[in-house]
């Protein structure tokens, strides 16, 4: 089933915690490490957060739509983290448009991208892992 007040809610702790995240890796991580490595860190330190709520997602919303679900959940997560991470660069470090693009260039290094990427796959694959697995606990009642 879609519950779109769960997207909603994951969406925002995800949101909340990319923009801490970000803080987080453009002042002290940066200044201790070094703008490159800085981007790894705030692209990859996520990850796991990503994962857990894309796993709680996809346990929430088991049954004949959890994989519409997913796909729901992956691509406004998605979008709207490129969307985020684009005004946050804009307002804060006053990038522009072919800047914010270049983080995108999957096969010349930047490894931004697999953040969004993550966030668009991850609820779909595990709505369709999950699909498949029988749900613990006794057996319905049949009537």
């Amino acid at each position: 089933m879609i519950r779109p007040g769960l997207i909603f809610v994951l969406w925002l702790a995800q949101a909340l915690a990319l923009l801490a995240n970000n803080a987080l890796g453009d002042t002290l991580i940066a200044e201790a490490l070094g703008p490159r490595l800085a981007l790894t860190y705030k692209t990859l330190i996520p990850l796991p957060y990503i994962a857990m709520l894309a796993l709680i997602h996809a346990r929430r919303t088991r049954g004949p739509q959890a994989l519409m679900a997913g796909i729901f959940a992956g691509v406004l997560w998605a979008t709207s983290t490129v969307l985020l991470d684009a005004a946050y660069g804009r307002l804060t470090f006053e990038e522009s448009l072919p800047t914010l693009i270049d983080r995108y260039r999957l096969f010349e290094g930047p490894i931004w991208i697999l953040l969004p990427l993550t966030q668009l796959l991850l609820p779909a694959a595990l709505a369709a892992l999950l699909a498949r697995r029988p749900t613990s606990g006794p057996p319905a009642a049949t009537t």
